[in-house]
This record gives C-alpha cells, structure tokens and sequence, in this order.
C-alpha cells in the first residue's frame, strides 16, 4: 500500500519548481501500470527493432539497389542520427504538450516514416524515410521510459523497467531473424510494412489506455532545442561522412567545429540563459546520473558497431542466408528477452552498479572472444560460446542503465533524464556504426569471403575496446547505499 499512498498523495520536485501528483484512484492503478508497461514496451520494441532490423537485409538492398557501402550505412545511420539529434527535442515535447499526447504524436510519425519506408524506390528515398522514422522514434522511445517511470514508485520501478528492457531486448533479438525471413520468403520492403498495422492498432489504445501527464516546465526552452539539435547534428555528421570524405576533410572538420560551438553554446545558455531550461546541467554533478549516460553512449556504440559487422559476417563472410544468419545470430540477440527482466528485478535489490559493470565486462569478453575466433575457415560452432557472453552482458546492462538514469532525478524530470539518455546512446550508435565502418574499410572489403575477415575482426576488436572503456566508467557509479540515500532525498 505504500506504493498506492506515494502514487496518489505525493509530490514531484525539480530545480524548478513543485507540481502536484495527479493519479487516478488506487483501484486503478494496476490496470493503468499494466497498459502503461504494455504501450511503453510496444513502443520501444516497434523503435529497437527498426535499429536492427535493417542489418540482415543489407545484403539484399546492396543487390536490389545496387547501393554502396556508404548507402548501407546510411540506412542505418540516418535513423540513428535524427533519432540521438531530436530525442532531447522529443523529451522537451512531452513534458510541455502532455507525455500521452505526444506519444501519439511519435507513434504516428514513426508509421508514416515505415509505410514510406516500404515505398522506397532507391537509396535516397530509403534514406529520407528512415530519417522520418527516426523523427517519430525520438520522441516516442524517451517517453516510453518516462510514463513507466511516472507510474511506478522507485522500489518498483527496476521490475517494471526490466519488462521493458525485455521488450526491447525482443526488438533486438527478433530483427535479424524477422530481417532474414521477410527478406528472403517475401522481400525487404516488407520489414517496413509489417510496422504499420501494429501502429495503427496501437494509437487507439494509447489515447484511452495511458493517462496524461506533464513535466516541470510550464515553457518550451526554443534557444535550448535548437542549439542541443544543431550540436548533436554536428557531432553525429562528422563520424558518419569521415569514411567517404575523410576526417581532415573540410566537411568533417566544419561538422565537427558546428557541434562542439553549439554544445558549448548550449551548456552556456542552459546554465546562465535559459527561465526553465530543458537541462538542468547539476545533475551532471551526480554520479549515478553521468555514469549511466556515459555507460548508455559506450554501450550502443560497441552493440551497434560490432551488429553492423557481425549480420554481414553471417551471410557475407560465412555464406549463411538472410534467414539463416538471423537464427544463428539469435544465440547473441536474444538474451535480453531472457536475461534483462531478472536483471532489472535483481538491481532493486542490489543497486545498478553490478550489473552495469559485470555486464560490460562480459560483452567486452564476449566480442573480443568473436574477434579472435574470425579467421578465415572460421565455423558457426566456434562463435556461439562468445555471443552468448556478449548478449548476456547486454542484457544486464540495458535496464540498469535506465533504471539509474530514472532514478537519479526527481520524478518531474524523468523525461529530461530519458531523453538526455537516449541522445547520448543513439549518437553513441551512430559513432559505433562509423568507426567500425572506417575500421573496417582499412582493412578489408567486399571483395571476397577472405577479405571481408580481414576486415571484419579489427572492426570487433573495437567494438570490444568501446564495452571495455564503459566498464571502467561504470566502476565509478554509486553503490546501493548512495543510490538508497538519493531515493531518499528525492
């Protein structure tokens, strides 16, 4: 009952200012937190499947469109980067204009940018549609974290966000295998089109299921949103581009320049400028807050760079068909579904910290393992023990990450913290994808099984290098006692 007495009779505090809990009668609450749990997750299942999804299809649009290795990163990465650049935008609308509202708003964009998607005729069009996509993604997917945050008190909140992380985890794990077999029993276009009836089934039951709530922030902070967008724009340009152009390249260097001005402009404004700024720069003072972003951006970085390589390595290096290397692959992917609920239940009690850490040690272990084992004459048997390391660590990892990040801040603001956390993990994604693009080309190519291996283990060295850093990072986030006695005073 305390959970009920703290939904319905608390407060929510922010440096800004107090606003009252409004909640329905406890009866219900259960059912509420049901439909919540079920629309949040559906949204970010619908959101980290079309991150993958994509990357067993590869192949088959390099054939169908005769597309480059730059057209295949850019249908990846032009999701990516309008996602990791509008996120704090998404975030910033929901507190504003209601979480449910615009929850809608993201579900339907997110439909349109899929049906589009589908309709794609070439490389560019693909390209623009996913960068709608990504547009409807960046504010659906931090709200998802912010309405299951806003329903559940803290003590609960670890069990409710490790379903979601299970979800999302099924997101992951069923995109290269529904890649596969769409792309190879029906064709690609329609890993696109299968988004659009669940959306549209979903938008009715988002407007009558999910109840309406706000943030702290009576007004919009517009100089605030246009900085944050052009600096991550910049930063997420230049790592994208530098593969073809070059990194010394004036392209590279300008995109580069323009994101960090705009990020130090930004932080400027945030701190001295802004009446109700859409980011509280103290709570980059916390350690469980900054650890946990920092973890978030290292940890998508080396997922998305070593998924890039490994989907490719499946049919390109080893023969395997669509669907054939999204069953393999799912040794690897779907132990989120498995691992991430008990891992988020399991971190309520013994704080996010070792599950953080343990989780990055082990998928570091696991893609390092992969690494070594990718040689030419390499068997499927040889790579199943490594992913499952890997997807393991994953697994522990993802609701940690947004366990602390939620918890680090007042209520009021879980949608700042979200949308904070999803920018620095996409554009983390984004940079994972480059680099171990820009790895691989040194290396390797397309032209042979043989050298495409040559290329594909210094890419997954990386990728393991980029887990191992987060696990240092994450060596420095709060113990269970520090996140006990913030709880407290928030």
């Amino acid at each position: 009952m305390s959970d009920l007495k703290d939904l319905t009779e608390g407060t929510v505090m922010s440096d800004t200012l107090k606003v009252p809990l409004r909640t329905p009668p406890a009866e219900q609450l259960p059912a509420r937190r049901v439909w919540t749990v079920v629309l949040a997750g559906l949204g970010a299942l619908l959101c980290s499947l079309d991150v993958v999804v994509v990357s067993t299809a590869l192949p088959a649009l390099r054939a169908d469109f005769g597309a480059s290795l730059s057209d295949l990163e850019w249908t990846i990465n032009a999701y990516n980067l309008v996602f990791a650049c509008l996120t704090l935008t998404g975030a910033a609308l929901g507190d504003r204009f209601g979480r449910r509202r615009m929850y809608i708003v993201g579900l339907a964009v997110f439909t349109v940018g899929s049906a589009a998607s589908a309709l794609a005729g070439g490389p560019g069009e693909l390209i623009g549609a996913r960068m709608v996509q990504g547009a409807g993604a960046a504010v659906l997917l931090p709200l998802t974290l912010t309405l299951i945050s806003e329903a559940f008190p803290a003590e609960k909140r670890g069990v409710a966000i490790g379903v979601w992380g299970g979800v999302t985890g099924l997101g992951v794990a069923a995109g290269p295998v529904l890649g596969g077999a769409v792309t190879e029993g029906l064709s690609w276009q329609w890993i696109f089109w299968l988004n659009v009836p669940l959306g549209l089934a979903m938008l009715p039951l988002a407007a009558t299921k999910l109840r309406e709530s706000h943030g702290t922030r009576p007004q919009l902070d517009l100089v605030g949103l246009v900085l944050a967008a052009a600096g991550l724009t910049g930063l997420a340009w230049a790592p994208v581009r530098a593969p073809q152009v070059g990194w010394g390249s004036a392209e590279v260097l300008s995109a580069l320049a323009m994101g960090v001005v705009s990020m130090v402009a930004f932080l400027a404004w945030e701190r001295r400028g802004a009446r109700y700024p859409m980011l509280p720069l103290a709570y980059f003072r916390r350690r469980g807050f900054a650890t946990s972003n920092a973890v978030a951006f290292l940890l998508f970085g080396s997922l998305l760079g070593a998924l890039f390589m490994i989907t490719q390595l499946f049919q390109t290096g080893l023969g395997y068909s669509p669907l054939e290397a999204g069953v393999r692959i799912l040794v690897w992917n779907a132990m989120p579904l498995l691992v991430a609920p008990v891992a988020g239940a399991l971190a309520d009690r013994f704080g996010t910290r070792p599950f953080m850490l343990g989780g990055l040690v082990l998928q570091a272990t696991g893609l390092a393992l992969l690494a070594w084992q990718v040689e030419p004459g390499v068997r499927y048997g040889q790579l199943v023990v490594p992913l499952i390391i890997a997807g393991i660590g994953i697994s522990m990892v993802f609701p940690s990450v947004a366990n602390a990040v939620t918890s680090s801040v007042p209520l009021g603001d879980a949608g700042v913290a979200a949308g904070v956390n999803n920018a620095l993990r996409e554009l983390g994604g984004v940079f994972g994808v480059a680099v171990a693009a820009l790895v691989f080309t040194q290396y390797g190519g397309y032209g042979s099984p043989a050298s495409f291996l040559d290329g594909c283990a210094p890419a997954l060295w990386v990728s393991a290098g980029a887990a191992g850093v987060g696990a240092l990072v994450a060596a420095f986030a709060p113990s269970r006692g520090q996140e006990v006695s913030l709880a407290r005073e928030l």
